[in-house]
């Protein structure tokens, strides 16, 4: 039996690389609610996957259409995850569509987040991701 990470049904599996980086870092979650360093953390993601800011956000990676991957600075396990799309600047109008936001699947400080055009279709757009953690 291999130990290398599966693909789920929804997301492509998580690089050697994405593993390696993601034990770096991690403040531990509890089953209980809020540990003592509780933190919110943000991105503001491009939708062509790069980081345009944020706080705790190490990275942000485009996987594949309307799929991202962003990793923070801490372990987001037990976390809460908030999306939003929305350009990465202050003032215009956003492309209308929906997003899905969930725990990246073998890297525990990330997010995978799909972004979808208001059809339901795949489709990449810029976004704001808030974790509360």
């Amino acid at each position: 039996m291999s130990n290398e990470p599966k693909k789920t049904a929804d997301q492509p599996a998580p690089s050697a690389k994405d593993i390696a980086e993601a034990g770096a870092l991690l403040v531990p979650a509890t089953f209980t609610g809020m540990p003592p360093t509780a933190q919110l953390f943000w991105a503001v993601v491009e939708s062509n996957g790069v980081l345009a800011r944020g706080f705790g956000a190490v990275s942000a990676t485009r996987l594949g259409v309307g799929q991202y991957q962003v990793v923070f600075s801490h372990d987001l396990t037990r976390s809460a995850y908030v999306g939003s799309l929305g350009l990465t600047g202050s003032i215009g109008s956003s492309p209308s569509g929906e997003i899905a936001v969930v725990g990246r699947f073998g890297v525990p400080n990330g997010v995978f987040v799909q972004t979808f055009n208001s059809a339901g279709a795949p489709a990449d757009r810029a976004f704001h991701l808030t974790i509360s953690s």
